[in-house]
């Protein structure tokens, strides 16, 4: 898995996951990106800087619940969807509302996923409400 910073013709930065980089050419060129907040299908990749440490200090761990790739091996999508499905509380259509009540402490601290529509989106974060777009592919397209 690889996480790209990307951003919008309206100047929105957000992050995008890929299996590669060919992952994403080939969604940018089928026209599949999106902007999570105002939907404009211009995405870009920004540059990267690629930083190697001199020293051999340690990488901290990651922790122990977090999704590990196997060694040698990408990260293989359907653990990922796995992890978000077991670790957050599907609330349905119910999504901003709740993510709301969450924001201003009116409910408990949680993750949650859910549906909203664009409009609600859009309002969500004009609120200042942390949401973002997780398209999940049909189970039989998990391979």
């Amino acid at each position: 898995m690889i996480v790209f910073d990307l951003i919008c013709r309206e100047q929105h930065r957000f992050e995008g996951w890929f299996t590669s980089g060919e992952d994403f050419t080939s969604q940018q060129s089928r026209g599949l990106l999106n902007c999570p907040m105002c939907g404009g299908a211009h995405v870009v990749k920004l540059p990267t800087a690629k930083i190697r440490k001199q020293t051999t200090e340690a990488m901290p761990s990651a922790p122990d619940n977090a999704v590990q790739p196997r060694q040698g091996s990408k990260v293989d999508i359907s653990r990922v969807i796995d992890y978000i499905l077991t670790h957050s509380e599907d609330v349905g259509k119910g999504f901003a509302e709740e993510a709301r009540k969450i924001y201003y402490q009116e409910a408990p601290q949680r993750s949650i996923r859910g549906v909203a529509t664009r409009s609600e989106t859009e309002e969500l974060t004009e609120e200042g409400v942390p949401v973002f777009s997780l398209p999940i592919p049909p189970q039989d397209k998990w391979n």
